[in-house]
């Protein structure tokens, strides 16, 4: 694995955002080329205005290429997307800029689940615009369900915690309704291997939160607790998942209780993000669960200081990053998990002798 360099697809995002400047500003280290071999999906005119509105910056030399089957080990590699004439209207979001987002998607998301790329990193998009010129899903997690094998989850993660979400995408007034016993259950299922595969934990401990503020005080603030919540985290127990809970939000993240456990599962977007955000700024957003790899950084588009120079690049840097560290833990995992006695399997019936043994091995 040390001598392979994984191909690493990184997507425009919006182009009016801060997105190229984040893509530019990770990639300028000539050590990058040496840890991955970065597949970039966007318009090279495009790349190549904002190169010029980044000060003390060495212009990069791309090497232009159809698809992630001709990158080069040692470049950075473009796949060129969307119209050579695309207006760039920095800090708006427009149909043009949204459809460079989309064209880039959807060439990086082909090579990912035709097996080109190990990983793909998307640049943040405008989910409004984005509409407008078709996308149809509420956001990149759910796309890339629609490509791959496996039900998304969505884990925010950082060196401090990680905290995953039962429903991402959804109106607040459509949570309460969107819980169930059973659907915690999966998510904890799910969280749990996700830990074990993508993240090296050997046997998680998972904190899960509550719905209503003081986790219902009884049923006094909402019936949540203990008719789906609390009957999910014994079923868990069944299964030998280490879950607890339910557990206030506030009282969790203010009294730092969270770094007692490997990820939190939160019942709904904001609370899981808002605090993740304020203790992890540069943290990586996963979708988890699929049998592909997609890592993003966790902000927007950041329309307000597009083309000024000062957008911070760490988050992007660490989501390519943490998505070299998932596939290889990966393959571990399933180097390490796999059946020993796989090779045994014609021999059932009979006993296995010496010779056979010797066999086996001068196979093997």
């Amino acid at each position: 694995m040390s001598e392979y360099k994984l191909k690493i697809g990184i997507t425009q995002g919006d182009t009016n955002g801060i997105g190229w400047e984040i893509i530019l500003k990770s990639l300028a280290h000539s050590s990058m080329v040496e840890i991955f071999t970065p597949v970039v999906y966007g318009a090279k005119h495009i790349a190549e205005f904002y190169m010029r509105g980044l000060e003390d910056f060495e212009p990069i030399q791309f090497n232009i290429c159809t698809s992630a089957a001709e990158a080069r080990r040692g470049k950075i590699n473009l796949v060129e997307c969307g119209a050579k004439d695309t207006r760039i209207e920095v800090g708006h979001a427009t149909e043009a800029s949204a459809q460079q987002a989309l064209d880039a998607l959807e060439k990086a998301s082909a090579d990912l689940v035709a097996g080109d790329l190990a990983a793909v990193v998307t640049a943040p998009i405008s989910k409004e615009a984005m509409q407008k010129v078709g996308f149809g899903f509420t956001g990149h997690t759910e796309y890339f369900a629609s490509k791959a094998e496996g039900s998304p989850m969505m884990i925010m993660c950082s060196n401090a915690l990680r905290v995953a979400l039962q429903t991402v995408h959804i109106p607040v007034d459509k949570v309460a309704e969107s819980l169930s016993t059973e659907a915690i259950v999966e998510s904890l299922q799910s969280l749990r291997q996700t830990l074990k595969q993508d993240f090296g934990v050997v046997e998680p401990r998972i904190a899960v939160l509550s719905l209503n503020p003081h986790a219902g005080d009884g049923g006094l603030l909402g019936s949540e607790e203990e008719e789906i919540i609390r009957p999910a985290i014994q079923e868990a127990a069944k299964q030998n998942i280490l879950a607890f809970g339910p557990m206030a939000a506030d009282g969790l993240f203010a009294s730092g209780g969270y770094a007692k456990y490997d990820a939190i599962l939160a019942m709904y977007h904001d609370q899981g993000l808002t605090p993740f955000k304020a203790l992890s700024p540069e943290g990586v957003n996963v979708t988890a669960g699929l049998n592909i790899v997609r890592t993003s950084p966790d902000h927007g588009t950041a329309y307000d200081i597009a083309g000024k120079d000062v957008a911070d690049a760490q988050s992007m840097r660490n989501a390519i990053y943490e998505a070299i560290d998932i596939v290889r833990r990966r393959s571990d995992y399933e180097y390490w998990s796999r059946n020993p006695l796989e090779h045994f399997e014609r021999e059932k019936g009979r006993d296995i002798s010496v010779s056979d043994l010797k066999e086996i091995q001068v196979e093997e």
